[in-house]
């Protein structure tokens, strides 16, 4: 049970640096764009210039 006495503080600093994580990255807008990436990973590029004439 002593152990309880560091665990207990220990547990509640990494929960507080997490919430300030988060919070550090709600405030930077790093959720923005949620949906940019996933379709820009679907789109072609342009074909190169020796394959387009064919």
């Amino acid at each position: 049970m002593d152990v309880l006495i560091y665990l207990i503080p220990i547990a509640l600093g990494l929960g507080g640096v997490a919430l300030a994580a988060f919070l550090w990255a709600l405030k930077t807008n790093q959720f923005d764009d949620l949906d940019g990436a996933a379709w820009r990973v679907l789109q072609d590029d342009d074909l190169p210039e020796d394959r387009r004439h064919k």
